[in-house]
C-alpha cells in the first residue's frame, strides 16, 4: 500500500461545498447497493463461512484495485495516506465490523440484522463522549438511552434464547461506529479512494487467519456471479456512505439511511420468507427515533459553532 514519505508536506484537501441534494443522491445510492449487498451476503453464508464470505470480497476486491491502479502511474501519485496510523485503526474497524456483521446476517432475519445495525449513530456518541471528550448534553444521553431500550425489546433477553448472532449485530455496530468516528477526517485529508483502498487491503490481512479453517471458493457461474454483485455493491456503498456525508449534515442524509430497513425487509419476505414480528417493529421506532434525534442535535451544535 502506497504511503506519503514522512517528511512530505501534508497539504489538506479543501472541504467540499455542502450540497444537500448531492448528498440525498449518494445516500439513496448506497441505500439500493447496501440492500444487494446484504442479500448476496446471505445467499453466500448457505455455502460459505462469514469469514470466508468476507476473504472473497476483500480479496477480489483488493485484486480489482491493483490492476486499475499499478498501470497508470497518475492514479498513483494522486493516492495519498498521510495518517498510516489512522488508516490502519479505521480498517481494523471496518475488518472487525465487516466479519461480525456477514456472521449476524447470515445468522439473523435480514430486516431483524438491518435494524440493529442502526445502532452504529449511538454507539458513536458514547465514543465521542469517551474518546475524543466531547461533551454530551443531557438529551443527547437520554437519546442513547433510549436507543438501547430499543435494542433489549428487539433482543429480548431472557425471553428470546441466547444467539451469538445477538452480540456480534451489537459488536459489528460498536467497530463501525468507531470507523465512522475516523471517516470523515481521513477522507478530507486524502481523499474517499485512499479511505477504501486501505480498508480493503486491512481487511484482507485481518479475514485470512479466520477464513483458513473453512477455506472454500466458489464454483459455478452461478456462485461467482453473487461474489460479483457483493464485490460491486460493497465497493460502490463504501464510497457512497463517504461522499454522502461528505456533501451533507447527517440531519439530512440520516434519515433517507433507513430506507435500508424497507428494502431488506422486503427482500427478507420475497426470497426468503421472513417477516417481521410486534416487539421488533416497536424497537425499531424506538432505534430510529433516538438515532434521528442525535442526528439532528449535531446538526444544531454545528450551525451554532459556525
Amino acid at each position: 500500500m502506497p504511503v506519503a514519505p514522512p517528511d512530505a508536506p501534508v497539504t489538506p484537501k479543501p472541504l467540499p461545498q455542502q450540497d444537500n441534494l448531492r448528498g440525498i443522491g449518494w445516500m439513496l445510492f448506497s441505500v439500493l447497493t447496501a440492500s444487494a449487498m446484504t442479500v448476496s451476503v446471505r445467499a453466500l453464508s448457505a455455502d460459505f463461512s462469514a469469514a470466508m464470505v468476507l476473504l472473497l470480497r476483500a480479496g477480489v476486491s483488493a485484486l480489482l484495485i491493483l490492476a486499475i491502479v499499478i498501470p497508470f502511474t497518475r492514479l498513483r501519485r494522486q493516492l495519498r495516506f498521510s495518517q498510516p496510523k489512522a488508516h490502519l485503526l479505521r480498517g481494523f474497524f471496518i475488518a472487525g465490523s465487516t466479519l461480525m456483521g456477514f456472521y449476524t446476517i447470515a445468522e439473523m432475519p435480514l430486516a431483524t440484522a438491518t435494524i440493529l445495525f442502526f445502532t452504529a449513530p449511538i454507539f458513536a456518541v458514547i465514543l465521542a463522549a469517551l474518546v475524543h471528550g466531547e461533551r454530551v448534553g443531557p438529551r443527547r444521553w437520554s437519546a442513547v438511552i433510549a436507543g438501547f431500550l430499543g435494542a433489549l425489546v428487539i433482543l429480548r433477553p431472557g425471553y428470546v434464547p441466547f444467539e451469538l448472532a445477538m452480540v456480534t449485530a451489537l459488536g459489528s455496530s460498536l467497530m463501525f461506529a468507531g470507523a465512522l468516528t475516523m471517516s470523515r477526517g481521513i477522507a478530507q485529508q486524502d481523499g474517499p479512494l485512499p479511505a477504501f483502498i486501505s480498508s480493503v487491503f486491512i481487511t484482507v490481512i485481518f479475514a485470512i487467519p479466520f477464513a483458513a479453517p473453512s477455506f472454500a471458493l466458489p464454483v459455478g457461474v452461478a456462485s461467482w456471479s453473487i461474489v460479483a454483485v457483493l464485490v460491486v455493491t460493497g465497493a460502490a456503498r463504501n464510497i457512497a456512505d463517504i461522499q454522502a456525508y461528505r456533501f451533507a449534515d447527517a440531519s439530512v442524509v440520516g434519515p433517507i439511511a433507513y430506507l435500508r430497513i424497507v428494502f431488506i425487509g422486503i427482500a427478507g419476505y420475497v426470497l426468503f420468507g421472513e417477516g417481521i414480528d410486534g416487539p421488533t417493529l416497536i424497537g425499531a421506532v424506538i432505534i430510529i427515533g433516538s438515532t434521528l434525534y442525535i442526528a439532528r442535535r449535531e446538526a444544531m451544535k454545528r450551525r451554532k459553532s459556525g
